[in-house]
């Protein structure tokens, strides 16, 4: 059986499947869509993370294609609909990056409070803020979780370490959940109100699409720092940078957009003096959690096939 692979995939991993596969890799083909189109017919296994789209054209060719290994969490990129009624097995690596996630957001929250990006561009400036620019603590904060998945729990868990008091909004978890951990779960607009950071854990649906957007940042009572390790468009950026301006928020880190890479239209409507951080899609992709999710997904395979 062939197994095609279009985006980067722990090597050690690769070889373990080359005992048993016939393994062709192009990570070129996750943005060349006509090419995969032309050629996924080929193989009986797809292996991808988020930049290749694996929609519907694709997997009308995909006439041998029996499961689609997805190196990350978010299925987004993947018709699983079409893949449902045609008996294509999708695994996701469930889990696999969640820690690496959870580190990504409380060191950005820490940043963000302490308004380091504002000091270092002022100190690498030859100006010395250190009293001109605040810094403030987690302790004691309000952090705010949108959505209460495994991601949010250990993020909640992390935050928790800070003594910061952990909300969350989640109307699909059982309450019982909230309780085991310990964190009160609350309305959206309690969120809004009483956060002092917002970390958005959400997948990217007809509902959660532009959730957050003006009408949403002018109910934000605390000027929260917004985190968004998730997907792109559940912020809406215009909306975002203009909530920043009239300081409805003091501070964004951004590891997804609506669009990747970011569109330097979006990026020249940052200013220098802007307290953000951007990062291109890693929170999730850690030497560590590169290592968990290839092994996942390579054993994944072999057990799919039973091998």
């Amino acid at each position: 059986m062939k197994i095609l692979i279009t985006e980067f995939m722990e090597d050690k991993s690769v070889e373990m499947l080359k005992s048993n596969f016939d393994i062709t890799v192009d990570t070129n083909l996750s943005v060349n869509h006509n090419q995969l189109k032309k050629i996924i017919s080929n193989f009986d296994i797809l292996i991808v993370r988020n930049k290749t789209q694996v929609n519907k054209e694709i997997l009308e060719n995909a006439t041998s294609l029996k499961f689609i290994g997805r190196l990350g969490v978010g299925l987004d990129n993947i018709d699983i609909e079409y893949c449902k009624n045609n008996n294509i097995h999708v695994q996701p690596a469930t889990g696999m990056n969640a820690e690496s996630v959870a580190e990504y957001v409380i060191n950005t929250s820490l940043s963000l409070l302490k308004n380091v990006p504002l000091m270092h561009q002022e100190t690498s400036r030859g100006n010395w803020p250190r009293t001109s620019i605040s810094s403030r603590e987690l302790k004691g904060k309000v952090f705010g979780l949108m959505g209460f998945g495994l991601i949010a729990k250990k993020v909640g868990a992390l935050a928790k370490m800070f003594n910061a008091q952990i909300i969350a909004y989640d109307p699909f978890i059982d309450p019982s959940i909230a309780d085991e951990f310990n964190v009160k779960l609350v309305d959206i607009n309690e969120i809004f109100e009483k956060a002092d950071v917002i970390s958005i854990h959400l997948p990217l649906t007809s509902t959660t699409k532009n959730l957050l957007n003006y009408e949403a940042f002018k109910k934000m009572q605390k000027q929260p720092i917004i985190i968004n390790s998730s997907r792109g468009s559940i912020i809406n950026e215009d909306d975002l940078l203009k909530a920043y301006d009239e300081k409805l928020i003091s501070g964004f880190g951004l590891d997804v957009y609506e669009t990747e890479p970011v569109p330097k239209s979006f990026l020249n409507n940052i200013k220098d003096n802007t307290n953000c951080i951007l990062t291109p899609h890693v929170a999730g992709v850690t030497e560590e959690s590169n290592i968990r999710v290839s092994d996942f997904i390579a054993n994944s395979v072999r057990e799919f096939f039973k091998l």
